[in-house]
């Protein structure tokens, strides 16, 4: 067992049931788990490890990602999407994902995990749906225990092709029986449902476009058989995912999602742009979740997700920065300051969401849609995820009227430090878990030859 100190914090910010924030605040931890809360005076004054902010530093929870696709880091900016809508725009990289291999799976997902944690970030989940060549999500598993990040990965899956009425080519999709077959090979092998866990396992089917209602019920049936495993995905991205769903089902995508079984506290769905107004009412009635991901949506042009409604009707509400293929990046801070901007310009009102609001979707909300009371806040018995952000610096300066507020109206561009687990993964600014000049580069080998594989 040993202990950390983190004191002299400037403020606090604890999203605790109180909505606590703590002037001169410091925070004591044994192994992995945070102990007391409170001013400096007040806490012991001697650890094994005392990290002294001297009174210029924002400490709040980690920030929670609840949608993602790790992989999608090797194809930013690609011209032949930068201008589509959403089936387009999948179209227009199927090619290039589908030469995807094992080994730059692992690259794309340390490189998408290190820029989530130096934008905030200390728990993510992740949606990997698709596994060409020798590519498993066993893969992505190792990646990410590697650099230190809590991981919630994302058994996902596509098994309609073209030749069906789907989406994707027929060499992308999987057959179910498999899906279903590895699906629970993952949970058995990987799942852990303790408190504090480092990895849980979520069962994903892509989507209502690229897999079978009866996946979707059996996905269901099967992750129910399980603590703590859990379902997710896509649901009511833009119009034509509306369209889409009321030729081939008969249904509104909230009207078939709630038919096979994808209504619950125990599912999320990313997106929800194009719900409807009963829709949103029984998400809130259910409990079941939301990603919101704003720049994905603004950036496919797939309108704006009415979070004041949703956060009115109960729904849970987690924050995701999408892929990295359509956002392009995987800024968490960011994301969470373009959710107020976005939902303050769809309903036209500065007060649509706060900054402290858009800031407990990112922490709070996020823990409570995957599931976890040990993530999202600085209290007694939680989990020992938290950041810290040096207040002196260009962005910041005349913010010190209300500093926390300032983290979202201002702009940061990474944390100074981050504990995941009570481990110091960024000490600084700089990752400790790997050598992130040496990721960089081997990432950029892996997008060229990604790209000269289709030419």
């Amino acid at each position: 067992m040993t202990t950390l100190l983190v004191k002299n914090i400037h403020t606090l910010a604890t999203f605790d049931a109180e909505q606590r924030e703590i002037r001169r605040g410091a925070l004591f931890v044994r192994d992995h788990v945070i102990e007391q809360v409170g001013t400096t005076d007040a806490l012991p004054d001697t650890a094994d490890e005392v990290l002294d902010l001297g009174d210029r530093h924002v400490v709040l929870p980690g920030l929670v990602n609840t949608h993602h696709h790790f992989f999608q880091s090797l194809t930013r900016a690609v011209p032949a999407a930068q201008n589509r809508e959403l089936f387009g725009w999948l179209n227009s990289l199927y090619p290039l994902w589908s030469n995807i291999t094992a080994s730059m799976l692992q690259t794309a997902a340390q490189m998408s995990a290190a820029e989530l944690i130096l934008s905030g970030c200390t728990t993510a989940s992740d949606h990997s749906y698709l596994f060409p060549n020798d590519c498993t999500l066993d893969d992505e598993i190792r990646a990410i225990q590697a650099i230190g990040l809590r991981f919630q990965a994302n058994r996902g899956s596509m098994s309609i092709g073209e030749s069906k009425g789907g989406l994707p080519p027929d060499h992308l999709v999987e057959s179910e029986a498999f899906i279903l077959r590895d699906s629970q090979r993952l949970i058995e092998q990987y799942h852990d449902n303790d408190r504090y866990a480092m990895l849980r396992i979520t069962l994903a089917p892509c989507s209502p476009f690229t897999v079978s209602p009866a996946l979707m019920r059996e996905s269901a049936a099967m992750a129910r058989t399980y603590p703590g495993v859990r379902l997710h995905t896509h649901l009511a991205e833009n119009i034509s995912d509306v369209n889409y769903s009321l030729e081939k089902f008969g249904q509104i995508p909230g009207e078939y999602a709630e038919s096979v079984g994808w209504l619950g506290d125990d599912v999320w769905h990313a997106h929800c742009v194009k719900l409807s107004d009963r829709s949103l009412t029984r998400f809130g009635e259910t409990g079941t979740g939301v990603a919101h991901c704003p720049c994905s949506n603004m950036r496919l042009a797939s309108g704006i997700a009415p979070i004041r409604t949703m956060l009115d009707r109960r729904i849970p509400v987690g924050l995701g920065v999408d892929g990295s293929a359509s956002n392009d990046t995987g800024h968490l801070m960011q994301e969470a300051r373009m959710a107020m901007l976005a939902a303050r310009v769809r309903d036209e009102a500065p007060g649509a969401l706060t900054a402290r609001e858009a800031l407990a979707i990112a922490t709070t909300g996020g823990a409570q849609v995957l599931g976890r009371d040990d993530i999202g806040a600085i209290a007694p018995n939680m989990a020992a995820d938290f950041i810290a952000i040096n207040l002196d610096r260009p962005a910041l300066a005349g913010a010190g009227y209300d500093p926390v507020a300032a983290l979202l109206f201002c702009h940061v561009d990474k944390v100074d430090y981050s504990f995941i687990n009570g481990r110091r993964v960024v000490d600084k600014g700089r990752l400790t878990t790997l050598d992130l000049p040496k990721l960089i580069q081997t990432h950029r080998q892996a997008t060229e030859t990604l790209m000269n594989s289709t030419r």
